[in-house]
């Protein structure tokens, strides 16, 4: 076998032969070197640090410059020319006859020559090498011998066997004896070299397999370090989506709150709103069964007093020649029937409209009743009416000059049109004024004639919508205040909307006076009365509140001229001196509602006391007479107040006109004064000043006159205002007025 296919030998790129020197170390095999030694501990640092100068020594020197194959261990086993058995090549036998021939025709000149000239040993070594392969059988190792023996000439085989064996021996079988104990002696020195070879190529496998383990053990612990990274990563990204599912589901959980908390608040809300609708429909039932109640008493009452005129024992006593027993007994009997159902109704709680109806046909037949007793007794009367004509005349004659006494000698009273009344002051009203009192009354029952059906409808529809129409009209009216401009205009519009038939905003409903037919007239009734009452309630409580509600209520009435009409009726019902008008006291006319004509508030028969009664009243001619002298800034200043100045000058004329009454014409003389002076003295000048003249010289004193002294507060109040102002020559502008500032607020 060639040496360069034999693996006992190292292939080199280069024509030089084999070194004693130890081979040169692979880049590779020094990295992972480097890699064991920098992997060790500190105190084997030194020594590897030698190792590695050695190293560098080595590589630097000839031999490690020299190029090596690397796969020359690919194919065959080092040790397999020692292991194997040996065995002749083919071509043995030829080699044997070849040199056999020459060894005779090189002993037979021998044997005539000189023993010193001898063959060179170069031709002796290839018979001695052939025979020893020959009786060996082994043709890849002469082969190599052959080939070593050419290639290096300093340390052939020929020299080796000329200096173990310096002489042949002459026979052919010590000879090749001999080659075949240098041939295994030559090989056992190669075995022995490749055994140490290998041997070291396997410490170097070896460590480079320890390297790869140390590398691999530590890739193995940075991927194991990656993978609890990422196990790590994963459970907290694991962990955060929890969390976020978690949140998830709290926000989740929240909204659903939220929601079923909205749901039961709106439950709730229609719950309350329901309770309220309930409580308002228990309340107008009370307040119409308390208005039949009411009725039926009074009713009860005018019974009762038409009985007592068929009473014998009580009027007609006189008259013996008239027998009332029957229309007694009857009487008796209608007054027990009314008092019958009056106590089955209170058992039963309160009356129906049928209970209404039938004490009303009792009344009717009470009524039938005493006109025929009247038109039995007309013959009798007519005789006893002659008897006393004289003494009526006499007692007419004994009032005559009690009146005159009472009267004192001053001057009348002059009207805003120059005429003088006569001797006296009235006790009645004008008959214009009391016409158009009349005709504004009757405006108001017809207005409520118009809405009877959305007023008596049983719908729960339908009621929904009056009480929504109410409160549209109402509630903005109560929200009157002076804080500011803006929020008034607010208030303002709102009012103008609903009445324009646009819809508005109420307890979070939109709400229309177009929702139903008689919508809007029931409207105008109840803001109409909302005013009233709040001249009624509010301006009688704080004076200053006069003026923003006085100057809504003007724009309104100025845009909406009914709701000025309905007004005056409520305040002239409530109020009768805003006319002014005393009525006066009818036969049969109980006394409660005499004082009910008179604006007293009676409940369960009880009278209002008197300071609260004038309290009511003061409120409500001050907001009268604020509304009379304010107009809307806002709306057309172009036309005329639709009830302006000139509407109070003739109250205040009318006022002085009339007999006072004490303690009610001095406060509300002081109170329309205080209010509307200030106006009245701008528009009427000189004969404005003549009528406080008049009233301090002329109509103070009548006041005075009929004043007890328990009444004097009124009275001193209203003397020291006109002292004041008489005094000053001016009259203040009220308290609270509206002034231009107010409006930019």
């Amino acid at each position: 076998m060639p040496p360069a296919c034999n693996p006992d030998f190292p292939r080199y790129s280069s024509g030089r032969g084999r070194d004693s020197n130890p081979r040169p170390v692979a880049p590779r095999q020094r990295k992972r070197e480097r890699g064991r030694g920098s992997a060790g501990p500190l105190a084997a640092m030194q020594p590897r640090q030698l190792r590695w100068d050695t190293l560098e020594a080595l590589r630097d020197s000839s031999k490690g410059r020299l190029k090596y194959c690397r796969h020359w261990l690919r194919d065959e086993d080092v040790l397999e020319g020692c292991m194997s058995p040996l065995t002749l090549s083919s071509y043995s036998g030829w080699v044997l006859d070849r040199i056999v021939e020459r060894s005779d025709q090189e002993i037979t000149p021998s044997k005539t020559s000189t023993p010193n000239k001898s063959t060179p040993h170069t031709n002796q070594l290839p018979l001695e090498k052939v025979t020893s392969a020959s009786h060996q059988g082994s043709s890849p190792l002469s082969s190599t011998v052959l080939s070593e023996t050419k290639g290096n000439n300093g340390l052939s085989l020929l020299e080796m066997d000329q200096e173990v064996l310096p002489t042949l021996l002459p026979s052919k079988v010590t000879e090749v004896e001999g080659c075949i104990r240098m041939y295994e002696e030559m090989h056992r020195l190669k075995g022995k070299e490749g055994l140490r070879q290998r041997q070291e190529q396997q410490e170097q496998m070896v460590r480079a397999v320890y390297d790869l383990a140390s590398e691999q053990l530590k890739r193995f612990d940075e991927l194991k370090e990656l993978k609890q990274h990422q196990e790590f990563q994963d459970l907290q990204e694991v962990m955060e989506k929890s969390l976020k599912e978690t949140q998830g589901q709290q926000e989740k959980l929240k909204e659903e709150h939220r929601h079923r908390a909205k749901v039961l608040n709106l439950k709730l809300r229609e719950a309350e709103q329901q309770r309220q609708r309930q409580e308002e429909l228990e309340r107008l039932r009370k307040e119409e069964g308390q208005e039949r109640l009411r009725r039926l008493y009074s009713i009860q009452e005018e019974v009762l007093q038409l009985n007592q005129q068929i009473d014998p024992n009580y009027r007609h006593k006189d008259l013996p020649k008239i027998d009332l027993s029957a229309y007694s007994s009857r009487g008796n009997q209608i007054c027990g029937l009314v008092s019958g159902l009056i106590r089955t109704t209170s058992e039963r709680g309160f009356p129906t409209q049928m209970d209404v109806a039938n004490t009303e046909r009792a009344l009717q037949e009470m009524r039938g009743l005493i006109s025929s007793m009247q038109q039995e007794i007309a013959a009798a009367v007519e005789e006893k009416k002659r008897r006393d004509e004289e003494e009526e005349r006499q007692k007419q004659q004994e009032l005559l000059k009690k009146s005159q006494m009472k009267a004192q000698s001053t001057a009348p009273a002059q009207l805003p049109g120059g005429k003088q009344t006569k001797e006296g002051l009235q006790v009645k009203t004008d008959e214009s004024i009391m016409r158009w009192y009349q005709e504004l009354q009757d405006a108001a029952n017809q207005c409520v004639t118009s809405f009877s059906e959305i007023s008596n409808c049983k719908d729960n529809e339908v009621k929904k919508t009056k009480m929504d129409l109410q409160k549209a009209a109402t509630i903005p009216v109560s929200q009157i205040s002076s804080i500011a401009g803006s929020q008034l205009r607010e208030i303002f519009d709102k009012i103008n909307n609903l009445l324009s038939g646009k819809s508005v905003q109420s307890g979070g409903r939109s709400v229309s006076v177009s929702q139903h037919p008689q919508g809007l007239d029931f409207v105008y009734y109840k803001l109409a009365e909302k005013f009233v009452s709040q001249g009624e309630e509010e301006v009688a409580s704080h004076r200053e509140a006069a003026f923003p509600i006085a100057v809504v209520a003007s724009g309104i009435w100025e845009i909406h001229p009914r709701v000025g009409d309905l007004f005056l009726a409520h305040l002239h019902k409530k109020c009768p001196y805003s006319v002014p008008f005393y009525p006066a006291f009818k036969e049969g006319t109980s006394m409660e509602e005499y004082q009910r004509m008179l604006g007293y508030q009676v409940k369960d028969s009880k009278v209002e006391e008197q300071d609260h009664f004038l309290k009511r009243m003061s409120g409500m001619i001050r907001l009268y007479a604020a509304i009379i002298q304010l107009r809307w800034p806002y709306g057309n200043r172009q036309g005329t107040h639709p009830h302006g100045l000139s509407y109070g000058w003739r109250w205040l004329a009318q006022m002085l006109n009339m007999e006072p009454l004490a303690d009610v014409t001095a406060t509300l003389l002081f109170d329309f004064l205080e209010v509307c002076g200030n106006a009245l003295m701008k528009q009427y000048q000189i004969q404005f000043w003549k009528m406080i003249l008049l009233i301090r010289e002329d109509y103070f004193p009548r006041i005075e006159a009929i004043t007890s002294s328990g009444q004097m507060g009124s009275l001193m109040r209203f003397k020291q205002f006109l002292e004041e102002c008489l005094q000053k020559k001016e009259i203040p502008l009220p308290k609270g007025f509206l002034q231009s500032s107010f409006w930019r607020s």
